[in-house]
């Protein structure tokens, strides 16, 4: 019986998954999974731009989430994540372009 009232719980939360507290958090996993099968690749080919906004993005909405009333669990857990992720391929790209030459392949001399 305990069970069933912890689901009836969580349903009937206003944060649940009868309401959009509940589905937008879960649909932004998407680009936490999007971001993280962009680790495959190459540091040259990620953005500045695009991951400093996914992390600033992440770290804003992870306060909010925790301020508001309910509190959004979800919403936390996907903006913590998506910040981590962000933030790893921010250092992913930094390292390669100032503290990196062994991704960078040497120049082929030319015979004239």
């Amino acid at each position: 019986m305990k069970s069933t009232s912890k689901l009836r719980n969580i349903w009937n939360h206003p944060a649940g998954p009868k309401t959009i507290h509940f589905w937008a958090p879960t649909f932004k996993w998407g680009i936490n999974i999007a971001n993280m099968v962009e680790s495959t690749k190459p540091p040259e080919k990620l953005s500045y731009p695009q991951q400093s906004a996914l992390a600033c993005s992440a770290i804003i909405w992870s306060k909010f989430s925790t301020v508001v009333t309910p509190k959004n669990w979800n919403l936390f857990s996907v903006s913590i994540v998506m910040a981590a992720t962000s933030m790893y391929q921010l250092a992913r790209k930094i390292e390669y372009d100032f503290f990196s030459s062994h991704y960078k392949a040497a120049p082929i001399a030319k015979d004239c």
